[in-house]
């Protein structure tokens, strides 16, 4: 239950970050640290993946290490990968339409709570990431201080991650639909961005 409240209040303290990034309130934050935290978290499809990835880990670990921790940080370390080739101006094909997918594909894993090895779970969110990371470095390439942005959206990245890993181990042992929902609702969002790609 402790491990619920943490996860709430993490999230909670987020949600005043993305309001004010949506409203203008962000205005002298276009560059550094504070623009690169806030980035993923105006971005549903983006906070939702990010905290897929962390309910999923939490939801099918045997152990913290591999299983906990290859998937967050497989998805970090390529968001930045991503990010960089992004920022650099280097194109890359279906940008939308994977991150729309990696939606679907997480959701699924959380609602099924399949279990892969931790190098097959490193490997494919990370292929996801690189996606959501290029598309990040595309909106973020006319921004200066690029270190501080990107270390501003991978402080963003691990909050997240922590989120849903707080939130999944408190479900394990509780309600089994409450994940299932969560996987549900994310898979059903990946479906309606494909739809409105389509």
């Amino acid at each position: 239950m402790r491990l619920l409240r943490t996860a709430s209040l993490l999230l909670t303290a987020a949600m005043p970050l993305a309001a004010a990034a949506h409203t203008g309130a962000d205005a002298g934050l276009h560059h550094g640290l504070a623009a690169g935290f806030l980035h993923p978290l105006t971005g549903p499809d983006h906070l939702a993946a990010m905290v897929a990835v962390g309910l999923w880990s939490a939801l099918t670990a045997r152990r913290a290490w591999p299983d906990l921790l290859a998937a967050p940080l497989g998805f970090a370390l390529m968001l930045l990968v991503g990010a960089l080739l992004g920022r650099a101006g280097v194109g890359w094909p279906a940008v939308e339409p994977m991150i729309a997918a990696s939606l679907l594909v997480l959701g699924l894993l959380v609602f099924t709570q399949r279990r892969l090895p931790a190098l097959a779970a490193g490997v494919l969110v990370g292929v996801f990431a690189v996606f959501h990371g290029v598309a990040h470095g595309q909106e973020l390439a006319d921004r200066s201080g690029a270190a501080l942005t990107l270390a501003g959206m991978l402080a963003a990245t691990v909050l997240l991650h922590a989120a849903g890993i707080a939130l999944g181990w408190a479900l394990r042992h509780g309600d089994r639909w409450m994940p299932r929902l969560a996987g549900a609702a994310v898979a059903i969002f990946g479906v309606v961005l494909l739809g409105g790609l389509a």
